[in-house]
C-alpha cells in the first residue's frame, strides 16, 4: 500500500462499520442522482432492495446498524448527509413498529 492510499483510507473499528459506510455511500449517491445519472426506476429498485435486506436483519443486527449510523451522523460535517444518516433508520425500515 502506498502512503497516499493509507492517507485516504479511513480505519474502521470493524468490518460491519466499513460495510455500513460503503452502503451509505452508495445510497447517498443513488439518493442524490438526477435522471441523467441513474434511471429513476433503477434508483427505486436499489432503495427498495436495501430496505428489504435490512428488514431481514435480526433485532441485534438492526440495533448495531442503528448505533453505527448514529456514530456516523455525529461525525458527519456535511449537514445534508448528516440528515440522511439520521433519517436512515426510519427511512429504510430499521425501526420496528412501536419503537
Amino acid at each position: 500500500m502506498t502512503s497516499w492510499e493509507s492517507a485516504l483510507m479511513p480505519v474502521y473499528s470493524s468490518l460491519t462499520h466499513a460495510l455500513a459506510e460503503a452502503l451509505v455511500d452508495v445510497l447517498w449517491f443513488v439518493e442524490g442522482s438526477d435522471d441523467e445519472q441513474m434511471d429513476p426506476d433503477d434508483a427505486v429498485k436499489v432503495m427498495e432492495g436495501v430496505a428489504h435486506l435490512v428488514s431481514k436483519l435480526s433485532s441485534e443486527q438492526r440495533n448495531e446498524l442503528i448505533e453505527l449510523l448514529g456514530t456516523m451522523a455525529d461525525a458527519e460535517s456535511d449537514p445534508a448527509r448528516r440528515e440522511f444518516l439520521e433519517g436512515f433508520p426510519e427511512g429504510f425500515g430499521l425501526l420496528e413498529d412501536g419503537v
